[in-house]
């Protein structure tokens, strides 16, 4: 069978690319290539900031009242297509169904959030802070943004964290999809369309870092969004910063535990096994490190192998599974590795 070619969304339509590099996206329960992601040409990534820049007058004209219907009309797509949406991302991500299904939720969280930009987005007003004088604050769209996303939250990211409030607030965005992830956010973006946006407010691209740094120098581009490794987001924010761009960054949060004598062990067992393998090893709240106090080390192990063992191993989207495949050829060797160190 042919393998689907994935396009990019630019000014309300996917387009197909003309770029010579594609890149494999593989079901990581069966190992199956199920798609071609393209690596967008600097001309395709720059016609996405063109159509961005090019929606930004009239949609940041448009008053705030008429932006969030959108985001309503968006939120009850959101719920309506829950159970696709949770599917597709367990089928390209590799986490479970339920892990999936929380992700997509987190895409509606911040929508709800963002439908209060009629009271967020208000300013204020003091008579006389000096002889004569009254003062006056306004907050105001200020442009074209860029998101660029990891792979490990498909929705949550891209079009949870990033798109709700930047468009509630009359910006317009580009969003850098993960070219291992890229369908969930692609299918939230026809159903945000379904929702009514304007042309051009959200555009999608996939690329290599070397066309995604037309993000941080374009000066079309006002700010930046990021969230990924630590070594990538210094890269994002110094560049981006160098070149006056509001920049935000989040990079890898891995976390250490400590579990003292008098903590309630078979909820720290839960909560460590949960961390730990939690959508597919790949959560911003991994925890890689437990330290626990002596006198109770013994008997924590026990728990947290007695729990390991009850997870049900299988396909992401089967709904009996609680842990999903490894999700990556590269991941497979790293957690061998730290087998072979332990």
């Amino acid at each position: 069978m042919a393998v689907e070619k994935l396009q990019y969304f630019v000014n309300g339509q996917f387009k197909d690319s003309k770029t010579d590099v594609w890149y494999d996206l593989h079901n990581p329960s069966t190992g199956e290539v199920i798609a071609e992601t393209p690596c967008c040409t600097a001309e395709e990534v720059e016609s996405a900031i063109a159509s961005a820049k090019a929606a930004f007058p009239a949609w940041s004209n448009t008053p705030v009242m008429k932006r969030v219907q959108v985001l309503y009309k968006f939120r009850e797509l959101l719920v309506e297509h829950m159970d696709e949406l949770s599917e597709l991302c367990a089928l390209e991500h590799g986490k479970v169904l339920s892990e999936a299904k929380g992700d997509i939720l987190k895409v509606k969280e911040p929508v709800e959030h963002a439908l209060s930009a009629p009271s967020l987005t208000m300013g204020d007003a003091m008579r006389d802070t000096s002889n004569g004088y009254d003062t006056t604050l306004y907050y105001e769209p200020v442009g074209v943004f860029a998101g660029v996303v990891p792979f490990n939250f498909p929705g949550m990211i891209p079009m949870g964290w990033m798109v709700p409030i930047c468009i509630a607030a009359g910006n317009t965005i580009v969003l850098k999809l993960a070219s291992m992830t890229p369908m969930t956010a692609m299918r939230l973006m026809e159903l945000l369309e379904e929702a009514g946006l304007p042309k051009g407010v959200v555009n999608l691209v996939t690329c290599s870092r070397v066309e995604a740094d037309l993000f941080l120098t374009h000066p079309d581009v006002k700010g930046v969004t990021f969230v990924g490794s630590t070594s990538v987001g210094l890269h994002v924010y110094a560049t981006a910063a160098a070149h006056g761009k509001r920049v935000q960054c989040l990079c890898e949060a891995k976390n250490h535990a400590l579990v003292l004598e008098d903590a309630a062990l078979e909820r720290s067992a839960r909560g460590i096994i949960n961390s730990s393998f939690g959508c597919a090893g790949e959560r911003c709240m991994a925890l890689p490190v437990v330290v626990a106090q002596e006198s109770i080390a013994d008997k924590l192990v026990a728990l947290i192998k007695e729990y390991a063992q009850e997870l049900k191993l299988g396909p992401a989207y089967d709904k009996e599974s609680t842990l999903g495949p490894v999700v990556t050829e590269a991941h497979r060797q790293s957690i061998l590795k730290w087998i072979e160190k332990g």
